[in-house]
């Protein structure tokens, strides 16, 4: 990665090298091709025309974009940030078509949320109730997801906010956090299990059995590794990994495989006569999630409203005393 000038780029730097809008949709078919005959083509344009485009704006900016090789091009760090605003800029001209067609409509215009599991059920569910009593015409689209998916789709401009963690990974002083609290997680077993209605004081107890957890890294799995290292019991000797709820229900539902999900999920998929909360020996929760949104984008006014209604119910929750 080379740079041919150690100028720094101006705040408007997009007028001074002409910016234009083939440049964001060259970006991001270089970033999805990684070949600039396969970019040009999907773009309509020759390859001739289309290194052009590219090769004039590195050197206006000063820096090289992308390294060729003999299989193509790939970006290098000046490349991914520019690929990674484009992507967010050409989804955020999207979203306004959709919202001025919205509003063209007689609508309220269009909001989307990334959520993790536990407040798409409780929190986010009573949310867009209330709004939708003020604003019946808003269009919400909502994905269920885990954090590490979630956050990377709003930074690239997918959601108009989050309700999930920031990963260690990436910036936090890219967000807006508020924390909502920790989710609280439960075991789950089928009614007639061996081990339904009997409290269990030691892990050791639940390792022959089969469970159904989230993919390895994921925060509930790290929480139930943890329970069975802190007991020094051996782990489960049969794991069955799948981030989908409804599949692990199934096979708790056709087996003896144990699951974990979150408390507000149990109480509302897993009740009797079909589904048992096993006794743990010890309470298990994850780390906080709170509501997530990116500090430099201005958000549209149907997600205003929602996110206001959600700050409401927080503090509201908050400032109630425990039961």
């Amino acid at each position: 990665m080379r740079s041919r000038s150690n100028h720094l780029l101006a705040p408007d730097w997009f007028l001074n090298v002409r910016l234009k809008f083939r440049h964001l949709q060259l970006f991001v078919a270089l970033d999805e091709c990684r070949n600039l005959h396969r970019a040009a083509e999907r773009l309509g344009m020759s390859q001739p025309a289309a290194s052009k485009l590219l090769g004039d704006l590195e050197a206006l900016l000063g820096v090289t974009l992308f390294e060729r090789h003999s299989r193509g091009v790939t970006p290098n760090w000046y490349g991914e940030s520019l690929i990674r605003h484009a992507h967010a800029m050409l989804t955020s001209l999207t979203q306004a078509s959709d919202e001025i067609n919205a509003l063209r409509e007689g609508n309220a215009g269009t909001v989307s949320i990334g959520t993790v599991m536990a407040p798409a059920v409780t929190l986010l569910a009573t949310a867009v109730e209330r709004v939708h009593r003020e604003a019946p015409h808003l269009q919400v689209n909502i994905d269920v997801d885990v954090s590490r998916q979630l956050v990377p789709r709003l930074r690239a401009g997918a959601y108009d906010f989050a309700i999930a963690r920031i990963p260690a990974d990436m910036p936090a002083s890219d967000f807006v956090f508020e924390e909502i609290g920790e989710e609280a997680l439960c075991a789950v077993c089928r009614a007639d299990h061996p081990l339904a209605d009997t409290p269990i004081n030691d892990p050791r107890a639940l390792s022959p059995y089969p469970w159904v957890l989230q993919p390895t890294g994921s925060l509930m799995r790290q929480r139930v590794e943890h329970l069975f290292l802190h007991f020094d019991s051996p782990p489960p000797a049969r794991i069955i990994n799948t981030p989908d709820i409804y599949m692990a229900l199934a096979m708790v539902d056709k087996s003896d495989a144990i699951t974990v999900t979150t408390r507000e999920v149990a109480e509302l998929l897993c009740r009797q006569p079909r589904f048992a909360i096993l006794a743990l020996p010890e309470a298990l929760s994850v780390q906080p999630y709170g509501l997530i949104s990116l500090r430099e984008r201005r958000m549209s006014p149907g997600a205003a409203r929602l996110m206001s209604t959600l700050h409401r119910m927080v503090r509201e929750s908050q400032a109630s005393p425990a039961v």
